[in-house]
């Protein structure tokens, strides 16, 4: 992808930010709010409509046109519910725990540029909040502040089911934060800074995604673990732990931690924008037969289309994919997509040593592919010689265990001598029926 051939003047860099008057600083704060809240509320109509199609039916269509203000109208259902605390929580722990969730999911959109430079009022300033040196570690700082109130969450209800839920978030967030964090180490490298708006900048030429590939599919892979939804879902678990973490809360509380998540969801495409796919930059059909399509007002159009790709491709996960088993999920974060990511971040940094060095690119992709190659082969030697997965191990070890006695809890074995006390072999003739023996009061 192509955009233009350099950064434009309008682009902003790290020297734009912090000479806005504060009327300005206040008129950002309030649309980047607003943007939130009805990028919510839309996201949950999209989500609705789309697995209703994808499902054969048509999803809300009552409050409002085509169901239009249904968010709106959930908003206002969970506003007036009774709000019901159990009397043996932790209740100021109980009550600050939603909002240590939800406001760190705004906090984070902070840095996310929207566009170039453009003119509020005749005032010149980047369409974004603020800028940081470190930026995009603004984004893993606020997520792991949401684990807190995630595990407070959990911690306060004193609930098993709520306690449940908030262990397992906050091992999946730090098994997926670690492996987001190291596909954010190419881009870096690449960028030569943590900057979001400096990123936009170095993708000027060419967009992450197709330099940085594989730091790309990590990104996405982790970004699923880190917003706790379907496949990764495990802290909710309706199936066992009945609702996880917020198992206990209700009304306003609840609406909060819907509405962290939905943000959290918004924020992760946004970064994803951001930093592999040109962030506001047009796509190269636009940019290169429109010069101006990255000046003024434009990105901003550019910018959410990109936004709403991310957030369709979350929904089709969702109405796509079952839940995975959590020893599948630790697994798949801790064995796969860490190791790979730290080879991944060792041949990127090679790459760019021996270029720095003068060596031609084609000979470096030569060696790399044959050392990848070689990486690949080893690993599926290695797992063809240790006899198998784990799973085959587990398989192996619940085969050896003995078969449970007759009246074992819950379920008796099929193969016992004798039901309910009487012989399997029996003739129904001289049998009498579960509920003769309940109306007689033999059971």
């Amino acid at each position: 992808m192509s955009p233009l051939a350099g950064p434009a003047p309008s682009d902003p860099t790290l020297q734009s930010f912090g000479q806005d008057p504060w009327w300005i600083i206040a008129i950002k704060v309030v649309a980047i709010f607003g943007f939130l809240v009805v990028g919510v509320l839309m996201t949950m109509w999209i989500e609705r409509r789309v697995i209703g199609r994808m499902q054969l039916r048509t999803g809300p269509n009552r409050a409002g046109p085509f169901g239009l203000l249904q968010g709106l109208a959930d908003g206002v259902k969970l506003a007036l519910k009774e709000d019901i605390v159990p009397s043996k929580v932790d209740k100021v722990v109980f009550i600050l725990a939603p909002i240590i969730v939800a406001v760190p999911a705004f906090v984070a959109f902070i840095i996310i540029p929207f566009g170039p430079m453009v003119s509020i009022f005749g005032h010149h300033t980047p369409l974004q909040g603020t800028d940081l040196p470190v930026a995009v570690l603004l984004v893993l700082a606020t997520a792991s502040m949401g684990v807190y109130g995630g595990v407070l969450m959990g911690w306060s209800s004193m609930s098993p089911y709520s306690l449940l839920g908030g262990l397992r978030s906050t091992a999946q967030v730090i098994s997926y934060e670690i492996a987001m964090a190291l596909s954010f180490v190419a881009v870096f490298m690449f960028a030569g800074t943590m900057s979001t708006s400096e990123i936009v900048n170095a993708q000027a030429d060419r967009w992450y995604v197709l330099l940085l590939l594989p730091s790309f599919l990590i990104y996405v892979v982790t970004m699923m673990g880190e917003s706790g939804r379907i496949p990764f879902d495990l802290p909710e678990g309706e199936g066992e732990i009945v609702g996880g973490v917020h198992t206990e809360y209700s009304s306003l509380k609840f609406a909060m931690f819907f509405l962290a998540e939905y943000i959290n969801l918004i924020t992760l495409s946004a970064l994803a924008t951001t930093l592999f796919l040109g962030g506001w930059r047009a796509p190269a059909p636009i940019s290169t037969v429109w010069e101006g399509a990255n000046a003024g007002w434009w990105p901003l159009l550019w910018f959410t289309g990109k936004l709403l790709a991310f957030i369709f491709f979350f929904i089709w996960l969702r109405a796509s994919l079952p839940r995975v088993r959590y020893d599948q999920l630790m697994k798949l974060g801790w064995k796969v997509l860490i190791p790979f990511s730290l080879g991944w971040i060792l041949l990127v940094a090679t790459i760019r040593a021996l270029r720095n060095e003068g060596y031609e690119m084609q000979d470096i992709v030569i060696v790399s592919v044959i050392a990848a190659t070689v990486i690949l082969v080893g690993t599926v030697a290695w797992e063809l010689l240790r006899g198998g997965s784990d799973d085959d191990e587990d398989d192996g070890a619940s085969a050896a265990k003995p078969v449970p006695a007759e009246g074992g809890f819950p379920v008796p074995p099929l193969d016992a001598p004798h039901y309910h006390g009487r012989p399997a072999s029996a003739p129904a003739s001289t049998t009498t029926t579960a509920r003769e023996e309940v109306g007689s009061g033999t059971h």
